[in-house]
């Protein structure tokens, strides 16, 4: 299974393409979509879906993990998180993707074993998992990554469920 992890966010939107065999897990490419504030939202908006478009093409996933939006104080911010994670939504829908949405919390424990984790944890543990020889960078890039690592644990152990269910 190949999965795409997006990150979103308007001024970074990171993504990490993940492929699992088994329980092996390995990271196949990673980056981070970057817009400038001072550009039309139109463009920041189109620019997030063409370059999603272009890795879901150059490394052929079927499977999208994408953190949910969280809701804090910031009510401006997360309306542009949730306009970023719309572009992306679409740049998948197109593609043919199945989608697993996953709130921060459970990308967290499913990852670091603990929803309370910090970034420098979550990246940790994604080099482990991962085997990686160096912390995946930027830190939006890394929470991608986790989200496909939580993404590919969920549909690997639903399956197993699925097995145990036709075995009795």
């Amino acid at each position: 299974m190949v999965v795409l992890g997006i990150d979103p966010g308007l001024a970074h939107t990171g993504w990490g393409v993940v492929e699992t065999r088994g329980s092996v897990c390995r990271a196949r490419a990673y980056g981070c979509v970057t817009t400038v504030a001072s550009e039309p939202i139109d463009l920041r908006l189109g620019r997030i879906y063409a370059e999603l478009r272009r890795v879901i093409e150059k490394y052929g996933p079927t499977e999208l993990a994408i953190e949910s939006i969280f809701f804090g104080e910031n009510t401006k911010s997360a309306i542009a998180t949730a306009q970023a994670r719309g572009a992306a939504i679409v740049a998948c829908s197109t593609a043919g993707l199945a989608v697993g949405e996953y709130t921060p919390m459970q990308i967290k424990q499913a990852v670091v074993g603990t929803g309370a984790a910090d970034k420098r944890q979550v990246i940790y543990m994604v080099r482990n998992v991962l085997a990686l020889d160096h912390d995946p960078r930027p830190d939006h890039a890394a929470d991608a990554l986790a989200a496909a690592v939580c993404h590919a644990n969920v549909v690997r152990t639903r399956s197993l469920g699925e097995a145990r269910r036709v075995l009795t």
